[in-house]
């Protein structure tokens, strides 16, 4: 393939890849740059420092400080899209007639300018965004974060009309996809990309059962809530529960159940390890948009996968898991993984389908003959 440029518009820094958005855009221009693209890489920074690892495989790297001013709150524009604001990301973007994806509705507040009229422009969307908003608001315990959340919301419903200046939309899962092609006419699936070439699951049978997340995320804090309390109360099987951020409702259900334990602040690399060293990867969530990379991650490398139905809507991944949409079914599915090693026919139909569908290098081809 002969080389294109492409300019990538990041919500963040993408390394490092620990957390689901920013995982599909780090590995997305490893990809990208391994089939000849020549990414230009725009990341708007707030808390992640710069990352020289990202240098490796992108034609250039900028940062651009991402605003916290409280006075964005009352803008008519999602608080996530106007704090990503910045006329020297429009003037790079200017220098050129490469062509642009925008990563997430976040990162679309020059979508529609008029100065870009005339470029190719896509959006990568990860989330129905206003949906993943108005879950977060039923998840939030905070009076003030759960009215932020809904106001977000409503905002970002409001704002997402501006996805009809893209020439592409590139949903990350099925039912994404089939969303904005109801909305728009038009959508592309281009799966999530990952850190995983192939499925390589350890032999043996492990001790525990996991659920890993940025505990920080409500909704992601829920879940582990829902675990503690409802499936593995009482239940003889360890959990390693492993993320950062825990409420301090968290640990005090953790404090009460001895068979559970919260580990903290964790790397990715001790996250892969917990995940591959589980018997029982468990994964409920109470929001279906999008994709959970997690989800790939755990099928890739761990053993047995236990989730509910909102964690695979649509994916064709449903086969692959244990799912269950209560306590009692969980638990059931939790018990009989224990002793089971993950081997034979379970894991040829994972290869199958895992390293065809989710294959990094084949969707940077699907991309790049879209995009570029």
């Amino acid at each position: 393939m002969s080389s294109k440029h492409l300019h990538i518009i990041s919500f963040d820094v993408p390394s490092p890849p620990n957390y689901g958005g920013v995982i599909d855009v780090y590995f997305k221009a490893h990809s990208l740059n391994a089939i000849g693209v020549k990414v230009h890489l725009h990341c708007f920074a707030y808390g992640r420092p710069p990352a020289k690892d990202l240098e490796a495989f992108c034609e250039e790297v900028h940062y651009y400080p991402r605003s916290t001013s409280k006075h964005l709150l009352f803008s008519t524009l999602p608080y996530v899209v106007v704090s990503r604001r910045n006329e020297e990301l429009m003037e790079r973007l200017l220098g050129d007639d490469h062509p642009i994806l925008f990563e997430g509705l976040h990162a679309c507040y020059f979508l529609g300018d008029p100065r870009l009229h005339g470029r190719k422009r896509c959006v990568r969307t990860h989330n129905v965004e206003h949906e993943y908003y108005a879950a977060l608001a039923k998840a939030e315990r905070s009076a003030f974060r759960k009215a932020y959340f809904v106001n977000e919301a409503r905002k970002l419903e409001r704002f997402e009309p501006v996805l009809s200046e893209a020439d592409h939309i590139l949903a990350i899962s099925p039912q994404d996809q089939a969303h904005f092609r109801k909305r728009f006419g038009r959508a592309d699936h281009v799966p999530a990309f990952h850190a995983c070439g192939s499925v390589a699951v350890p032999e043996g049978i492990g001790g525990f059962a996991l659920y890993h997340g940025a505990l920080s995320v409500p909704e992601n804090d829920l879940a582990a809530l829902y675990l503690v309390n409802e499936v593995f109360n009482g239940l003889d099987v360890p959990l390693k529960i492993a993320g950062s951020g825990a409420s301090s409702e968290l640990r005090r259900s953790v404090e009460r159940s001895p068979n559970v334990e919260l580990e903290e602040n964790v790397p990715t690399e001790r996250i892969h390890q917990l995940v591959r060293e589980a018997q029982v990867n468990v994964l409920p969530t109470f929001q279906g948009t999008g994709i959970k990379l997690k989800l790939l991650l755990c099928l890739f490398i761990g053993r047995h996968v236990v989730c509910n139905s909102a964690m695979v809507p649509n994916t064709g991944l449903e086969g692959l898991c244990a799912v269950h949409d209560d306590p009692k079914g969980m638990r059931l599915s939790i018990l009989a993984c224990m002793g089971r090693p993950a081997d034979g026919a379970t894991l040829e139909e994972r290869s199958r389908i895992l390293e065809t569908r989710f294959n990094n290098r084949r969707n940077a081809e699907h991309l790049a003959a879209l995009v570029c």
